[in-house]
This record gives structure tokens, C-alpha cells and sequence, in this order.
């Protein structure tokens, strides 16, 4: 890189991990919002999928140390959780109104407003994917770039509507019930991390069943219930305003959904990144793999790692696979590098 007075470099030092939290009055109701970083900087708006906030969807990636650096050091942070789905929620009085995914759009750009904040980078995970593509459809000025992780853009087929009212009707009922967690976590872990009666359950598999035990069973049904009401906003996707990078989990129930999404975007302003034996929540499951990508992806936006690094992260997990026609996204000004390594099985 060239000297730029628009670049963000990063060094290698740890970045500090606490947050501040917020409690945001909105025309839809409260939202909880934690801040990591210096708000001096760029800011990068996070938001989680069903029945999860910050905490159990984006720990994994900023634990790994060289994703932490990448993005803490260029960004401060925006976590914004669903309503109800924040650490310690009680539950919502059922005299509030259910809020649709288009109230939860515009709940962000309310919560930007607060913290007076123009454009911003935005990461979301299926649910909260689809809700950060709505909001950048109806407010493009606001959103400088896409970085979705398992997404939606289609309305719920007959199949995944059936199975959704099913899941709402336990939470109703029942609540954060063993047979709900079960359903859950399919949703979010492919099959080798979830374990079997000879190989156990990976410990991000565990540390998210133990945040799913904290969750209000009223809060979740009123998201599912959102985003069960989804429309396809499909056609809306060419007329955006920002670049995209795109991850999917192989084994990810909604593997073909966002393959069409991708489909669906300018091809000269997205990528797509599979990722080899992983479910849909890539940011817990595989960090290391949005690692590669997300530099180059953000290197379009004038921001780079330092040429030494003391580890490689190509050196202990880099399982991910690039769709070749994808490789060359010039007008985003990066050029992903094929990589076709697998997970190795020995220890």
C-alpha cells in the first residue's frame, strides 16, 4: 500500500475487550447497544441471528486475535441486539407491540442517529443479516459495505415458514425448553461441531447452549415471529450502493438461500466465501476462515495489516473456498486469492 491519508492501519497490540452499554428509547421501544472501541473511529454495526446477541454470535471472531486486530483497531464496534435479546433481559410486556423486520430497520437507523453516526459498515448473521440488508435497501446512503454472514433476501418458503411455527409455538408455550435449544442449535452449527455419541460437542457448541439458557422465550418468539414475516426483497439487491462479501457455511440450512442472494447482487460488487465443514454460524464455528477475506475485502476501503506478522493466519485453519467467478470483484479494488485448503483432522 501506498501512503494514503485515507488508510487505517493496524498494529498487533491487544485491543481492549470491554464494552459500554447502552439503552436506547426508539419509537419501536428499547434497544441495548454495546460499543467496543474508540468512537472516533469507523463504525462497524453488528446484528446477531435468532435467539442470540453479541455475546454468542460475534465472541468466536473477536477472540481470534488477528480478527480482533483487524477489525477493533480500524472500527469501533456497534452490537445491537434484538429487542429482548440482550445479556439480562427480562421479558417484554406482551402489551408492547410485535415489531415487523422494517421496525427493526428503522430501529437502526435511530440508534445511528443517536450516536450521530452517517455511514457505517455493517455484519449481520442470517437473521440479522437479512435485517442489515433491509436497512441498507431503505437507507443506502447510510451503509458503506455488507459483510453477511449465512443471509437472507427471500420471503420464508412453505418449508422453513411450517418449521418456524413449530419453533414459535414451543417458545410460546414452552419457552427456552431442551427441545427449542436442540432446534437452535442445528440452526446455527454444522453436524461435526454439534458431536455424536462417540465425538462431543465443540465448546463454541457449548458456550452457546449455555448463553441459549439465558434467553426469554416471549423475546425470541417475537423475532422469529418478524422474521417469519419477512418479504422477498430480492429485487432490490442490484440497486445498492455498497459493496458485499458474502460467507455461507457448507452444511448451512440456509446454504442455497444465500447462494441465490448472491446470485441476485452486482457480481462487480460482491463476493462469495463458502466455507468447508461449517453450519451458518461461521463467526463462531470457523472465525479463522473470514479472516483472508475480510482484509482484502476492507484493503477496497483503504485498510490494511501490517506487512509483519508474527503469526500466519494461513498457518492453523484456513478452510475456505472461494467461488472463482468471484475472485475479481475489481470495482470493490481487492482481488480475493483462491484458496482451497480443508480442515486438517489431525490434532
Amino acid at each position: 500500500m501506498g501512503d494514503s491519508s485515507d488508510s487505517l492501519s493496524i498494529d498487533m497490540e491487544t485491543p481492549s475487550l470491554s464494552g459500554k452499554e447502552y439503552v436506547i428509547e426508539t419509537c419501536y421501544g428499547h434497544v441495548s447497544v454495546s460499543v467496543y472501541g474508540d468512537q472516533d473511529k469507523p463504525a462497524l454495526v453488528t446484528y446477531p441471528d435468532l435467539a442470540l446477541n453479541h455475546t454468542s454470535c460475534f465472541q468466536g471472531l473477536l477472540f481470534c486475535p488477528e480478527a480482533c486486530s483487524l477489525l477493533l483497531h480500524n472500527f469501533c464496534i456497534y452490537h445491537i441486539s434484538p429487542p429482548g435479546h440482550e445479556l439480562g433481559a427480562a421479558t417484554i410486556s406482551p402489551d408492547d407491540p410485535l415489531l415487523s423486520v422494517d421496525d427493526l430497520a428503522d430501529q437502526i437507523a435511530e440508534v445511528l442517529n443517536y450516536f450521530g453516526l452517517d455511514a457505517v459498515m455493517c455484519m449481520g448473521v442470517t437473521a440479522g443479516a437479512y435485517i442489515l440488508t433491509l436497512f441498507a435497501m431503505k437507507y443506502r446512503q447510510r451503509v458503506l459495505g455488507l459483510i453477511l454472514i449465512s443471509p437472507l433476501c427471500n420471503a420464508p418458503s412453505w418449508t422453513e415458514w411450517l418449521y418456524n411455527k413449530v419453533l414459535s409455538n414451543l417458545l410460546y408455550y414452552y419457552g427456552m425448553c431442551g427441545v427449542v435449544k436442540e432446534l437452535l442449535l442445528k440452526r446455527y452449527f454444522s453436524k461435526e461441531a454439534l458431536g455424536s455419541s462417540q465425538v462431543p460437542e465443540s465448546d463454541a457448541v457449548q458456550a452457546c447452549k449455555r448463553l441459549l439458557d439465558e434467553r426469554q422465550g416471549l423475546n425470541v418468539w417475537r423475532f422469529l415471529e418478524a422474521i417469519n414475516g419477512r418479504q422477498d426483497i430480492s429485487n432490490g439487491l442490484r440497486k445498492l450502493l455498497c459493496c458485499s462479501l458474502i460467507f455461507v457455511g457448507e452444511n448451512s440450512p440456509f446454504h442455497f438461500e444465500s447462494l441465490d442472494m448472491t446470485s441476485e447482487l452486482d457480481r462487480r460488487y460482491s463476493a462469495l466465501v463458502e466455507v468447508q465443514a461449517c453450519g451458518s454460524m461461521v463467526t463462531e464455528e470457523q472465525p479463522h476462515a473470514m479472516l483472508i477475506p475480510m482484509e482484502y475485502f476492507l484493503t477496497g476501503y483503504g485498510m490494511y495489516r501490517p506487512p509483519k506478522l508474527s503469526v500466519s493466519p494461513r498457518s492453523t485453519l484456513s478452510p475456505i473456498c472461494i467461488s472463482p467467478e468471484l475472485l475479481s470483484p475489481e470495482s470493490m479494488g481487492l482481488k480475493l486469492k483462491p484458496i482451497k485448503t480443508r480442515i486438517s483432522l489431525e490434532v
